[in-house]
């Protein structure tokens, strides 16, 4: 029985990933459409300091954002900041540190952005992990959940009034959460989040990314009820060249290189759907999607089952210390 729950998973994980690279096979990346200036606008990028998340820090500050790169390498976050600054001579990029396996970190973050006095136009929730070893962090969370999902949810909360205040009707405030095709072999448990039951790593990331995408379309109902101008999409990246890899097995490490170099897609193709959701016209006042290759795609039939959205928030609320919405 442990080795069945253990071998569904990884076995509709990889199927997820087969079709997905089949597809990549005959279709190009999208191409960008001509994005407009972001002069005066403030983003959050977390995980920004390397691969997709840098690649989508520099793309905003060069449409003239003030980009804040959250991330917990200090070192590579200053030489990020660095990179981009010498590279963009309108938008600007700084780092702040935080822990996104910590949720005293993710409020410490939070404080220090707020006590810089500035607005909040665009939070892109782009940090993550894949098929790390069972670990739990610091407040007791399974490792995925945590730093993929949990964090991000108290995060995209605790800077939602900011949020919500920097935006206005058609120039509305955009979050975007990183997903990815994996959702689709993905369940949540909402009596054991944490994997303490059956760990699989390929189950863990599964959910994690599910639980953004329920997240995703939860939040815009409650924004678009609320009449706030503030949109919220899920992005699918494809598969992309980046370090969340290095944590498969020998072999498949071994597989995945040559094949990489042929279907996969490169970091800043893969931040390309961040961008477009953060900036495009086409995506003014647009939220409550799921974006593939830029394009509005049907997500899992499980992602829209509005049941289990409320619950997880609900859950979710209770697990980071929040009232609910």
């Amino acid at each position: 029985m442990w080795l069945l729950s253990a071998l569904v998973p990884l076995l509709r994980l990889y199927l997820c990933g087969i079709r997905v690279l089949l597809y990549q096979m005959f279709n190009r990346s999208f191409e960008m459409p001509v994005l407009p200036k972001q002069n005066g606008r403030v983003a959050i990028v977390t995980g920004g300091t390397r691969g997709m998340g840098f690649e989508t820090a520099r793309r905003l500050a060069s449409l003239g954002m003030h980009v804040i790169i959250a991330g917990n390498e200090t070192e590579e976050g200053a030489a990020a900041v660095r990179r981009i600054n010498e590279e963009c001579s309108k938008g600007k990029a700084e780092f702040i540190f935080v822990d996104l396996t910590s949720l005293k970190s993710v409020r410490q973050f939070v404080q220090m952005f707020r006590d810089r006095g500035l607005p909040l136009h665009v939070l892109i929730n782009n940090a993550g992990v894949m098929l790390v070893p069972e670990r739990r962090t610091d407040d007791g969370f399974e490792f995925h959940f945590c730093l993929n999902y949990l964090s991000h949810f108290l995060l995209t909360n605790l800077l939602l009034d900011l949020l919500k205040e920097s935006g206005r009707q058609g120039r509305s405030s955009r979050i975007v959460n990183m997903a990815s095709a994996t959702h689709y072999a993905g369940e949540v448990n909402l009596e054991d989040l944490n994997k303490r039951t059956v760990y699989s790593s390929h189950a863990a990331y599964s959910q994690s990314k599910l639980a953004l995408v329920l997240f995703t379309y939860y939040l815009q109902e409650q924004l678009t009820a609320g009449g706030f101008a503030v949109t919220v999409n899920a992005v699918d990246p494809g598969m992309v060249d980046t370090a969340l890899y290095d944590n498969l097995w020998t072999l498949a490490r071994m597989m995945k290189k040559p094949v990489a170099n042929i279907l996969f897609r490169t970091p800043a193709e893969g931040a390309s759907v961040s961008v477009y959701a953060a900036a495009a016209s086409e995506m003014e006042g647009v939220g409550g999607c799921y974006l593939y290759n830029g394009r509005k795609t049907q997500s899992s039939d499980l992602s829209y089952d509005t049941e289990l959205q409320a619950k997880l928030w609900k859950k979710s609320c209770k697990l980071v210390g929040l009232q609910g919405f």
